[in-house]
């Protein structure tokens, strides 16, 4: 297998690695398709190489099995030779050939040796391609077939495998295959899906990504067969796609077509300078249009090619900035067919809740669809729970939790009963008292900007709280203790349960940021045990971990470390999935977690980078990185690898 590894994530979406005998594949990538004759390749995988850091190449084994003198020099020097490429090679098998064509002269034995003899890095099984519009029957009939050569492939392939994901459009099948490709694949290769992306069917797509999604097992990269376009990849990697094959930069060149991130347009159309990379610096684009032959579409090609590169990086600091969504609902933007796509996605929330982080560093609005995100869907669903059976709130607009603010709003009446306030959000109304919570506290939309104006002085407020509570309630004592007492137990309330933040000790003190007034700790007896960042959620230190602990049901928060992995865990270091015992299935990417041994001892406290059901099939890589621990706030460097323990 693989040895997949996580690096960071954003949902789905991963920054990942996994070795090949020619050099490590760090993910999402993008794989261009190269013609194994170098008289028919446009830009030389060299080239890709060394002035686009391009290390990874797909290519058709069943084209050299056919070509006698191709054949002759992968047999004889292997497939790197004759690409004149060093690093990483995948190859197809042929199945492509068989949907153009109707059929290939190759069997599935006979072409997974092939590769194997032209020392492929990563081998693919020959699948039977699935129309769309296949029916249940035929489609089922093609699976059981491919899965059956899936089978034999793995017990006759020692190096990495390719297995491809067939089903047609039916979701029972696309489940069913997706799970038995993780399990017998280092790959699972999602296809039957080129004629969706040709047509631009991007409904269809997501219905398929959807159904297919839950049966891919984490421990193996995700490949989209023909997902090329570089305004499709933020869409594909939200469903965590990790390899991406290209060979719309050559078929697209051909027809004198150059590749945007918003879609494409002809190069004879273009007048202007649109483009200051590299290539263009060397000749412009209105250059490059005078061309003929060979030699334009050569260097359209090339720049499509830039064009698909640049997208894939602007994909991977999307994912480690956690702004995948955003990215994605821009380019969704730009065409009508990628923007249903993208509300067909939305439509399935359960298929990206098990690893959507518990907070990202900012929300940003590109439209009102952002509102329908699944940190939005979580959000709200939570809220309904923590307002169940309290009493009709009072609404404010959206005010500042700062003392100036604070000390107008008195949270009991003169009888002792609760006042609870809501603000207007553009996600509804919102509980005051989580009003600074991910994703309403660090929400940016138009609202902001609509009319700066409208956000309410001191003085403005105190006379609408006048008129809303009227003479039912102290107006004139200053409130902002109660209020932090009152948000204190209502932050710990929201992230652990109305029985644990009850039952834990009534000496927790808030501690407002002399700046900026929010609430930023928790302290007990003078020393913080809880830390409130940006994101307005509540992560305990050492200390805190340890409050918790007690007032927890067994379980519940923790992350259990193996006997191997607790020296190591306690000195600071990053706990391993392979040392992971057992973890709260409850728990989410980027969650606080007690760290604990078997006997429920707390080693540390660790912020998680996998979610729980991934764990454990994951071989290699972080599943938590310690934040606090025993030892004191300075951490031992990590060790190299996995050499420890």
């Amino acid at each position: 297998m693989t040895g997949f590894e996580v690096v960071e994530r954003d949902g789905l979406a991963r920054l990942g690695r996994f070795d090949t005998p020619h050099g490590p594949i760090d993910t999402p990538a993008l794989l261009p398709v190269v013609h194994p004759d170098p008289a028919r390749q446009p830009v030389s995988p060299k080239e890709m190489h060394e002035r686009l850091d391009v290390r990874a190449v797909i290519t058709s084994s069943y084209i050299v099995w056919r070509t006698a003198p191709l054949r002759a020099v992968a047999e004889a020097e292997g497939i790197h030779r004759l690409l004149g490429h060093d690093g990483p090679v995948m190859t197809d098998s042929g199945a492509f050939q068989q949907h153009a064509y109707g059929s290939v002269e190759v069997g599935p034995d006979e072409i997974l040796a092939f590769q194997s003899a032209i020392r492929s890095d990563i081998a693919t099984v020959l699948d039977l391609f699935t129309e769309p519009e296949s029916s249940h029957e035929a489609a089922e009939a093609a699976l059981e077939a491919t899965l059956a050569r899936a089978r034999d492939a793995r017990r006759a392939r020692k190096g990495l495998l390719a297995v491809p994901v067939q089903g047609g459009s039916h979701d029972d099948l696309r489940f069913r295959s997706a799970r038995a490709a993780s399990e017998l694949g280092d790959i699972a290769a999602v296809g039957g899906v080129v004629p969706l992306l040709e047509q631009y069917r991007f409904v269809e797509l997501a219905r398929i990504l959807v159904a297919t999604r839950p049966g891919l097992g984490a421990g193996s990269a995700v490949h989209l067969f023909g997902g090329g376009h570089p305004m499709t990849f933020a869409f594909a990697a939200l469903f965590g796609v990790d390899l991406f094959d290209s060979s719309a930069y050559h078929k697209f060149a051909r027809r004198g077509r150059l590749l945007l991130p918003e879609g494409s347009v002809a190069i004879d159309e273009v007048r202007d300078p649109i483009c200051r990379c590299f290539l263009c610096a060397e000749r412009p684009l209105s250059e490059v249009a005078g061309l003929s032959g060979p030699e334009r579409e050569r260097r359209i090609a090339y720049h499509n090619l830039v064009a698909s590169v640049e997208e894939m990086g602007r994909v991977r600091r999307a994912i480690r900035d956690g702004t995948l969504w955003e990215l994605a609902e821009r380019r969704a933007a730009a065409h009508p067919a990628l923007r249903a796509g993208l509300a067909e996605a939305r439509r399935h929330p359960e298929v990206f809740l098990p690893t959507e982080p518990e907070s990202r560093r900012a929300f940003r609005e590109t439209g009102p669809e952002s509102r329908e995100r699944p940190a939005v869907v979580r959000f709200l669903r939570h809220l309904a729970a923590y307002a169940a059976g309290r009493p009709e709130p009072k609404r404010v607009p959206a005010v500042a939790l700062r003392p100036e603010y604070l000390s107008h709003l008195p949270i009991r009446d003169l009888s002792g009963s609760s006042v609870y306030w809501e603000a207007v959000t553009p996600l509804g109304p919102v509980p005051l008292e989580l009003s600074e919570t991910y994703p309403a506290g660090p929400y940016l939309g138009i609202d902001e900007f609509v009319d700066p104006r409208s956000h309410l002085s001191p003085a403005t407020l105190a006379k609408k709280v006048e008129a809303a509570v009227g003479g039912s309630a102290d107006l004139d004592r200053d409130w902002t203790a109660d209020w932090t007492r009152f948000q204190v137990r209502s932050l710990l309330e929201w992230r652990y349960g109305r029985v644990v933040a009850r039952d834990l000790p009534p000496s927790l003190v808030g501690e407002r940021s002399p700046r900026t007034g929010r609430l930023r700790a928790i302290r007990s007896d003078s020393e913080v045990v809880f830390h409130i960042g940006t994101d307005g959620v509540v992560r305990p230190t050492f200390r805190g971990a340890g409050l918790l602990r007690p007032h927890l049901p067994p379980g519940r928060e923790r992350v259990v470390v193996s006997d191997d992995a607790r020296p190591f865990v306690e000195a600071g270091r990053s706990l391993f999935a392979r040392f992971v015992a057992s973890a709260d299935p409850a728990l989410v990417p980027g969650a606080s977690a007690l760290l604990v041994d078997r006997s429920d001892e707390l080693l540390a406290v660790g912020r998680l980078l996998l979610a729980p059901h991934e764990i454990p099939l994951l071989s290699r890589g972080v599943a938590a990185r310690v934040v606090a621990h025993a030892r004191g706030p300075e951490l031992p460097s990590e060790p190299a690898g996995e050499e420890a323990p």
